[in-house]
């Protein structure tokens, strides 16, 4: 971390605290201008992430055959630096790569034999759009992109520590973000919703239920310092707004000037100043749960505010909150203008309206960090990788950009298609890059060998998500019903001992519920789900940009001796009975198409069935058995497992 590190660099001075113009739509949340806190000599002032995004031009290439260039804007930006590293574009990954990569991006399964052959067998010129566009048209999309941001957003059902209690209505707010993606709700409005809907004039229901975003972190009901655990909830809240939303380590500025990026202390606590007059999270208590509008009886977990009469917010000397310091008044980081925010509380009285003004400064057009992070995870989750390699630290410590024109150009992009997640994917999918082969020639391997040029597509493994969706979905058993509250899947009695006191908060669901998308799953903080943390589950407890992709033992051991992948293999196995028949050679066939998305071989297809053989033969095993273990080896296939 940033707050961490003993770099020597000149720190900026304090001052009044600046920030950007807001957006047009801002509503009663103006700014006003006045002098910037960080001195014009301080160098970290020009980093690249601060300065205003650039209406970038892609650049004209000469191509084979001449006179062609690239039909595509974004594979213009790549083709012209593979070009100066002589490197050629990539060719094209197979159509069953491309629907097996673009089935699981969108939506986190995988596609159906039928589909594969369907799309394999399309002559159509708008075939691989139509199917872009089918992809972002399923309620599956949703789900798969909201759980992208629940990893950011530190997303769990309960608040840790010891008792580790049940957050009332906290899953309202992960079905918030399914039906947001799924409606293509635009980013900036996410923004205003999440940090503000409470304060914005047509909020509504959703309005209410995206503020639970401030009650999703972790929560000591016994602190042993209780002004300090005030002041732990609010780092927890600058911490989790800069990172995700701004790409800055910002909270590394709690006790002293940031080590590495031009944010000040002073900073640090005019950001806070923005939700000190937020309620304590009381689990449960009479101001954390409201009822929503329309709703007859449902009640939502959200943020409340202690009427317009804010305390005030002192700069605390190391952080210590018994060491109080100068007054500090809300305002945005000065790096990035000088402006100090003039708020007006709304009509209704029930909050101060400071984080109304936060909310626009963040989701403005004119804010140069917001856009280019969300564009960068975007194209991380299709890529393996953003153009920044550190999606959440945009500082000066952090990755530059790979290709910093083509991310100023699809953020400008992104602004002007106003907002929408769902067109911004297709401008994506629709690029030759995404659609490259993921074989690397010798060249590829020599000059580029860390893939910063995109002269190859990186092949990843599936997520710990979509591995269970997938045997579920395989065998035909998942069910697809959404929303709701979490379900509880079975967990071996030696999981639930770990516990403080065994089973505590687990309950047990029919086993229809338990066979839903693994979104659904109750994520309680200290009873994560096994099948799930082996495969490098999101962390709990803080913001998640990037997950591990580990390989450890205890996911063969899982895969092969788990009760959850020997069920659904007996499951897969009776589905491909009824589909295939008895006939060995049919059963291996249908098997590994189902598994793979692809047909099998002739030759895998006779070495599945003399495995077959020899389990009835040699092992004693009946035809059933000796087809369920032959599903569970599909499952444990790299085919399955890794997407070209």
């Amino acid at each position: 971390m940033a707050c961490v590190a003993a770099l020597t660099l000149g720190l900026a001075t304090t001052g009044p605290v600046a920030g950007a113009g807001t957006s047009a739509d801002s509503g009663s949340s103006t700014v006003s201008t006045s002098s910037n806190s960080v001195p014009s000599r301080d160098p970290r002032r020009s980093h690249w992430s601060f300065q205003p995004v650039r209406q970038t031009v892609p650049p004209a290439l000469a191509t084979e055959p001449p006179g062609e260039g690239p039909s595509h804007a974004m594979d213009a930006f790549i083709a012209e630096r593979l070009r100066q590293k002589g490197l050629p574009v990539p060719k094209a990954a197979t159509r069953r790569a491309l629907i097996r990569r673009v089935t699981y991006d969108l939506t986190g399964l995988p596609p159906t034999p039928e589909a594969v052959e369907a799309f394999v067998n399309d002559p159509s010129a708008q075939a691989w759009e139509n199917l872009v566009d089918r992809l972002l048209e399923s309620p599956h999309y949703g789900e798969k992109w909201g759980r992208h941001w629940l990893d950011l957003v530190r997303f769990a059902e309960t608040n840790s520590y010891e008792t580790d209690e049940v957050k009332p209505h906290a899953w309202r707010y992960r079905d918030y973000v399914i039906r947001a993606f799924n409606t293509d709700k635009p980013y900036d409005r996410l923004i205003r919703e999440q940090l503000a809907g409470d304060e914005l004039p047509d909020s509504g229901a959703d309005g209410l239920i995206a503020t639970g975003f401030y009650r999703l972190g972790i929560w000591d009901n016994d602190p042993a310092d209780k002004e300090l655990a005030l002041y732990d909830q609010l780092d927890d809240l600058v911490a989790t707004t800069g990172q995700v939303f701004l790409g800055l380590t910002v909270d590394c500025a709690r006790c002293h000037d940031h080590k590495i990026d031009p944010i000040s202390q002073r900073d640090y606590y005019a950001l806070l100043a923005f939700f000190r007059n937020i309620h304590p999270y009381h689990n449960g208590g009479a101001t954390d749960e409201l009822p929503l509008p329309g709703q007859t009886a449902a009640k939502a977990l959200v943020v409340t505010e202690a009427g317009r009469s804010v305390p005030v917010t002192h700069l605390l000397r190391r952080g210590n909150p018994g060491s109080p310091g100068e007054a500090v008044e809300p305002g945005f980081l000065s790096v990035l203008g000088a402006a100090i925010p003039s708020v007006t509380p709304p009509a209704s009285g029930r909050s101060s309206g400071r984080r109304r003004a936060l909310a626009d400064w963040i989701a403005s057009p004119d804010n140069p960090l917001t856009a280019r992070v969300i564009v960068n995870r975007v194209f991380q989750h299709h890529f393996g990788r953003g153009l920044v390699r550190t999606p959440s630290d945009f500082g000066v410590q952090g990755s530059v950009p790979t290709h910093p024109e083509l991310l100023d150009w699809l953020a400008a992009e992104f602004i002007q298609d106003g907002w929408s997640l769902k067109r911004f994917h297709r401008l994506i999918l629709t690029s030759q890059a995404y659609r490259a082969s993921s074989v690397p020639t010798s060249e590829a391997l020599r000059l580029d060998p860390s893939n910063d040029l995109f002269s190859r597509f990186d092949m990843r493994r599936l997520t710990a998500e979509e591995i269970r969706d997938s045997v579920l979905w395989m065998g035909g058993s998942g069910n697809p019903r959404m929303y709701g509250p979490g379900v509880y899947v079975n967990l071996p009695k030696e999981v639930l001992a770990s516990q403080s006191v065994p089973g505590k908060g687990w309950g047990q669901s029919p086993p229809s519920e338990q066979a839903r998308r693994s979104i659904y799953i109750h994520v309680k903080r200290s009873l994560l789900t096994p099948v799930l943390l082996s495969f490098d589950l999101a962390e709990t407890d803080r913001s998640t940009p990037v997950r591990f992709s580990t390989t450890q033992p205890t996911q063969a051991l899982g895969m092969l001796n788990g009760s959850f992948f020997n069920e659904q293999a007996r499951v897969l196995a009776d589905r491909i009975r009824g589909e295939a028949g008895s006939q060995p050679k049919a059963q291996v066939r249908r098997a590994l198409h189902r598994v793979t998305a692809r047909p099998p071989t002739e030759a895998e297809v006779a070495r599945g069935a003399a495995l077959l053989e020899s389990l009835t033969v040699e092992e004693g095993l009946g035809p059933t058995a000796a087809l369920d273990a032959f599903c569970l080896l599909a499952f444990n296939l790299n085919e399955f497992l890794y997407l070209e």
